[in-house]
């Protein structure tokens, strides 16, 4: 044994009296060698965290999808593009699609062509004050450009249904067609079909909503009862998506459920603690990360995580949700067109970062009456109140019908 020790130690054997088992001495020994120990284990405690964390943030940057051909497309197109927007401002286009290929099959047969279902501009404010969520319909008469297709082909630019842009020349021509009718530059677009929505919704463990009477939809899926409801994957989708179910059955109620449903996500994220508790955060961007397809400026988890943290830092009341004013198109009732001069001030404010103020609508007659019990059609009759806002006196911010999300659509009646 004294072969294998070092000359101090032979040293200390040789000249030094031994120390008895109960010599206070001994202590100072042990406890150095305790705390050696405590440090190794630490060390390596340490060393595999910071490789489980790196793994986790590769998995987490590997689930992203790019969409380098819009950015290819939008390059070419350079010169006709809206000039960016104030410093600091981000303008994030969200595209929810209807695809019905891969993991959507379930919704219907793949036609191989996709149109966008939901579009909604997020203008986020400089210092992040403020963001302004504005959708877009569906139905919106609009002037769309030429646009490439897949098969390389070239569109005709026309006038038609805004829905069509996407799926004749995917996320550039729908970026294209906003910014042709908004005047404002998207910087960063994100893509989410169907099972990338219900992914993000059970990653937060669910949604509420208030639901104002029953409703049974059978295209969507959706049996729900009247109230409080919490809403997972499925049923949150078949809530966003119907339209027989709810009111008259228009897109433009579909257009405001939906955005209450995002008003609630915002609060449950914000109140939740998500971003400030791994346990919760790592869910909630795989879910994200691997939910969508994003531009190369949104294509790394850095990036994406700076503005889902920039969205936690601004007051659910500053964060609004509102439509672009809009009116039945002349030539189809069942159709929409801009409203002017009030979509005019709305996009205008947007490009200056000017803030706008959103007010609920006020509440009709046949609030608390099934869907059956209304009047049908795609809109609200001529002369009734249709979501558009009055033109704003020039003392005032320009206000529109929508919500924010510090509003629980529980508090007042539905409309």
């Amino acid at each position: 044994m004294s072969d294998r020790e070092g000359p101090p130690a032979r040293w200390a054997r040789r000249y030094l009296p031994a120390r008895p088992p109960g010599d206070p001495r001994r202590r100072p020994l042990r406890r150095q060698r305790w705390l050696r120990c405590v440090a190794l284990a630490s060390a390596l405690l340490l060393v595999v965290g910071a490789g489980v964390i790196w793994l986790l943030y590769e998995h987490l940057e590997d689930n992203i999808r790019t969409d380098t051909g819009a950015e290819a497309e939008l390059r070419r197109h350079m010169a006709e593009r809206p000039p960016p927007g104030a410093n600091g401002t981000d303008n994030v286009l969200i595209i929810g699609t209807d695809s019905r290929g891969g993991d959507n099959g379930a919704y219907g047969a793949d036609s191989g062509t996709a149109r966008s279902d939901t579009v909604i501009l997020l203008h986020l404010a400089a210092g992040r004050g403020s963001a302004t969520a504005v959708s877009i319909p569906r139905d919106l008469m609009v002037n769309v450009p030429s646009c490439r297709k897949p098969d390389g082909h070239q569109t005709t630019a026309q006038f038609a249904q805004f829905n069509w842009s996407f799926a004749w020349g995917g996320a550039a021509c729908t970026i294209r067609t906003v910014e042709q009718l908004t005047g404002i530059r998207v910087d960063h677009h994100v893509q989410l079909d169907f099972t990338g929505f219900k992914r993000m919704v059970d990653a937060v463990n669910g949604v509420e909503v208030c639901v104002p009477y029953r409703v049974h939809d059978r295209d969507a899926k959706l049996d729900l009862a009247a109230g409080r409801q919490l809403l997972h994957g499925e049923q949150a989708l078949g809530y966003v998506r119907s339209r027989h179910g709810f009111g008259d059955g228009s897109d433009t109620e579909r257009m405001d459920r939906q955005q209450g449903f995002l008003a609630s996500l915002v609060r449950k994220m914000q109140s939740n603690g998500v971003l400030y508790n791994p346990a919760k955060l790592y869910p909630v961007l795989d879910a994200a990360t691997s939910s969508i397809t994003a531009d190369p400026g949104l294509n790394s988890l850095t990036k994406l995580y700076d503005v889902i943290r920039g969205l936690q830092k601004t007051p659910t009341d500053q964060i609004r949700f509102l439509t672009v004013p809009r009116e039945p198109y002349v030539d189809d009732y069942n159709r929409d067109q801009l409203m002017h001069p009030q979509a005019d001030q709305l996009f205008a404010a947007l490009r200056a970062d000017q803030l706008v103020a959103v007010r609920p609508p006020a509440p009709t007659s046949t609030a608390d009456q099934p869907p059956q019990d209304r009047a049908g059609g795609d809109q609200a009759p001529p002369g009734a109140d249709d979501g558009k806002a009055p033109p704003p006196s020039p003392s005032t911010m320009p206000t529109y019908l929508g919500t924010t999300a510090a509003h629980d659509g529980c508090d007042q009646k539905h409309h």
